[in-house]
């Protein structure tokens, strides 16, 4: 048992929680640990596999009670949620697709007029041009707008900090 402690407080040290919470956290540690003995319960028990790993488990408890920052414990990745991820994705091939449309000018549409002369002959006048540029024009803007959110999201969400619990 105080082996277990020991190896806590020894993490602690390594991530450098002050020495005053270090000891009010090992104080807490052992004394839970002696009632679960008392109560028949073995340190394994109470622990689980945290038992097998007393640095990890430290690091955890720290960074749970917003000692140290999540990114110091051992094996945390810090996972973006998939909406962001799907919503970035979404924005970057809208992009994409609307620059592209821009670049290529496509859908072309013909216009085709006839114009009489007075002298009663007709002549067919055909014009080419883009059907949909105004909406493509739009999209390119709406797109950006979501890329720059998407982006503040992104910058903003790692700069997060936790908040200390006394």
């Amino acid at each position: 048992m105080t082996d277990f402690v020991e190896q806590c407080r020894g993490e602690w040290k390594r991530l450098g929680v002050p020495d005053p919470l270090a000891e009010e956290m090992a104080e807490d540690l052992a004394s839970d640990l002696r009632e679960a003995e008392a109560e028949g319960v073995s340190a394994e028990e109470l622990l689980g596999s945290s038992f097998f790993d007393p640095p990890s488990f430290a690091a955890t408890w720290a960074a749970e009670r917003g000692i140290v920052p999540t990114s110091a414990v051992p094996g945390h990745v810090r996972h973006r949620p998939l909406v962001l991820v799907a919503f970035t994705a979404l924005a970057a091939i809208t992009l994409i697709v609307s620059a592209l449309l821009l670049a290529t000018g496509e859908p072309k549409l013909s216009l085709a007029t006839t114009r009489t002369s007075p002298a009663g002959s007709s002549r067919a006048v055909v014009h080419n041009v883009s059907a949909a540029t105004p909406v493509e024009w739009i999209l390119l803007l709406l797109a950006l707008v979501a890329l720059a959110f998407a982006v503040w999201l992104w910058t903003s969400s790692g700069r997060r900090r936790p908040t200390a619990h006394a």
